[in-house]
């Protein structure tokens, strides 16, 4: 009788604890800390679509997405579509003429002149007898930024959907620098801070000028395939595979329409863009490129000391994120709750990026969005890595 009464005892007790551990939820994984935080971060932004990536302290990526990948088709968004990344591009340019000066190759510190001193234009840039390489990096040049410019806006218009429409025209690199030739320099060289895409579009043709090869060729070869970050091109022509139609909030620029993309074609040519952006690629990709550049793993030698070598970013910059933001070799630099951040945002029309690394938890953060509107994309970066840590502790 006691074996029995102890036997229904131990079964009882048997039965409890597997009721115990059934309705014990299971510890959130990041994936699951990913897509519940996007999830949030669209219920209350309201954008159509985006698309989420983690690398952990041990380089394993996660990956989520939210919403549409095309409203009208009710196409979902997944892991795996791409989006224009915008100026995140200028990380792959710094760090290209990074590669170079370690090589002795590049002397970032020398007047750019010797390099493009040869050009029938070079006479008319501003500043251009005293800057340098590491100036059109930090954007210290004191050249004006000419995506903002009236002439190139308008230029831009008619070419792209005005009286001379060819949505497949892409403005050469010289005659983007050609908005900015006899203008008034915003300062004197290495005197301030602007940041200007001209800075970097003169950086890609340093590069070209010092390799005597393509920049896309220097940059598949140092950084693309070494890393193997296969989803991640040139953004060249209008028709890319899983690309998420991209839409626009608020006024188009240039003239374009609401939805800048339909079946993976783009209504305007984003090689305009060259080396102040110029790619196409997904948020893993992002992610795995940033815990790479910043852990120190995307080339050889300790790089990273004059990579994060930044300079005060412009007032506007401190007055939105409240403290000090600086800007390295392609790098913004700032102060989050979670530590330093270094990371790169950028939009083009119909699309939003950022990326961020966090040294303090060796953890990356890369975030897409499939529309160009009012996004806080840096306050969303760190939204979703609160949450990955969250979940990790």
């Amino acid at each position: 009788m006691f074996r029995a009464a102890r036997d229904v005892n131990l079964m009882l007790c048997w039965l409890l604890a597997v009721a115990l551990a059934l309705a014990t939820p299971a510890a959130a994984t990041p994936t699951d800390a990913l897509q519940a935080e996007l999830e949030k971060l669209r219920q209350e932004a309201a954008f159509p679509g985006a698309v989420a990536a983690v690398v952990m302290p041990d380089g394993t990526p996660h990956t989520a997405a939210v919403g549409e990948a095309d409203v009208q088709r009710k196409l979902p968004m997944t892991p795996d579509h791409r989006m224009l990344s915008g100026s995140t591009g200028k990380s792959f340019v710094a760090a290209v003429a990074l590669a170079l000066a370690q090589e002795g190759r590049l002397n970032l510190d020398a007047p750019i002149a010797r390099w493009l001193g040869d050009r029938p234009w070079f006479p008319r840039l501003p500043n251009g007898a005293a800057i340098t390489t590491r100036m059109f990096l930090r954007h210290r040049s004191g050249l004006p930024d000419h995506i903002h410019l009236p002439a190139f806006q308008a230029a831009a218009k008619r070419r792209i959907t005005g009286r001379e429409g060819d949505a497949d025209y892409a403005f050469p690199p010289e005659a983007l620098v050609g908005f900015v030739l006899d203008a008034e320099p915003l300062f004197a060289p290495g005197a301030g801070y602007a940041y200007s895409d001209t800075n970097y579009i003169l950086a890609g043709l340093v590069i070209e000028a010092v390799t005597g090869r393509d920049y896309e060729a220097e940059l598949r070869e140092r950084f693309l395939t070494p890393l193997d970050l296969s989803q991640t091109a040139p953004a060249e022509g209008r028709r890319f595979d899983r690309l998420a139609s991209g839409y626009i909030r608020g006024e188009a620029p240039f003239g374009l329409p609401e939805k800048v993309a339909k079946g993976g074609v783009l209504a305007y040519n984003p090689a305009t863009e060259w080396t102040g952006g110029g790619l196409i690629t997904n948020a893993r990709d992002l992610a795995r490129w940033a815990w790479r550049l910043y852990a120190g793993a995307a080339m050889p030698g300790d790089y990273r000391g004059e990579l994060l070598d930044g300079v005060p970013k412009d007032a506007s910059q401190q007055a939105r994120y409240g403290e000090a933001v600086r800007y390295g070799l392609g790098v913004t630099i700032r102060q989050t709750p979670l530590g330093p951040a270094y990371g790169h945002r950028g939009w083009t029309p119909g699309y939003l990026s950022v990326f961020e690394y966090y040294p303090r938890h060796r953890l990356a953060v890369a975030l897409q969005i499939n529309e160009l509107g009012d996004h806080d994309m840096s306050h969303y970066a760190v939204r979703l890595a609160r949450a990955i840590i969250a979940a990790r502790d």
